[in-house]
């Protein structure tokens, strides 16, 4: 098992410009260490290609590509049977895609390459908006945040619909494995692109990854958002293999919904009661997750 202290010291991404406690940036990082040198990565339109591909500076050491915006999953299938044909079958073909690349513009690439079991790996790095083009809601964008596109005022109180649950849909298309992750809890991320990597077929790992731009919160404070938002019971951790949903790691008590909410600048519009029902439709989910998911011995 790979940890911290055995994980591979080669630097894979490096020298990028992204901004200072990005969440998307370690994941991409992080990743790329754990699946090694013979990889291929996939980037679409967003804040990693962006901050990663600056002529005459390329931040990744290992082959990586841009694809459009829509076709991250199209142009993984179309890279891994290009090296199917020329016989080379020990490359790992990743794509690193945002929320809005994924839960919108890409989710039908994505679909298709899971109906053909494409044997390719997906990584969404979820920031909850689209945050390098000026911060607009994606359908991953949470309940009652504010982003340009929803805004926070008297009429108005942020985005008015729930975040897209993303695990499940792809789970829905019976995928060999779906996992959900946090950069906060960095070895279970570990842990599950290791995992992933010695599966074959369509591999999908949606990994919540902050960002102090878009959030509003002070940048050394990724990580511990990126594990409070689990710790508060608002994500989850767990996998979806041979038909069935396994939950890594239930609190023994949830922490503070509220505390966490009001560190960001982008919920502290939230009323007694919109903080009241977030916590209400996370115990809500819990309650079916309990009842439904085997709990990780």
């Amino acid at each position: 098992m790979i940890t911290a202290k055995t994980l591979n010291e080669e630097e894979y991404f490096y020298g990028h410009k992204a901004c200072a406690g990005c969440g998307g940036s370690l994941a991409v990082r992080i990743a790329l260490k754990v699946l090694g040198e013979k990889t291929v990565a996939v980037l679409p339109a967003g804040c990693m290609s962006a901050v990663g591909f600056n002529y005459p500076q390329l931040c990744f050491s290992n082959n990586a590509i841009i694809s459009t915006f829509a076709g991250t999953a199209s142009m993984m299938t179309g890279i891994h049977a290009g090296l199917r044909a020329k016989g080379i079958n020990d490359v790992q073909v990743v794509g690193f895609a945002g929320d809005g690349g994924t839960a919108d513009i890409g989710i039908q690439a994505l679909s298709g390459a899971i109906d053909r079991n494409d044997d390719v790996l997906y990584i969404c790095y979820d920031n909850e908006a689209y945050m390098n083009t000026g911060i607009q809601k994606s359908s991953l964008t949470p309940f009652g945040a504010r982003t340009t596109t929803t805004p926070a005022g008297k009429n108005i109180r942020g985005n008015i619909r729930p975040k897209k649950n993303v695990f499940e849909i792809i789970a829905a298309h019976d995928i060999p494995y779906a996992a959900t992750a946090t950069v906060g809890y960095l070895q279970d991320f570990i842990n599950k692109v290791e995992k992933a990597s010695k599966i074959h077929g369509t591999r999908f790992i949606h990994v919540i990854a902050p960002c102090p731009t878009g959030w509003g919160v002070k940048t050394d404070q990724t990580i511990d958002l990126a594990k409070e938002i689990v710790d508060t019971g608002l994500w989850y951790l767990a996998e979806y293999e041979n038909g069935e949903f396994t939950l890594n790691h239930k609190p023994e008590e949830f922490s503070s919904v509220e505390d966490y909410l009001k560190r960001q600048t982008r919920f502290r519009h939230l009323t007694d009661d919109d903080i009241k029902l977030i916590a209400e439709g996370r115990d809500k989910k819990w309650a079916y997750i309990l009842n439904n998911w085997k709990l990780k011995k």
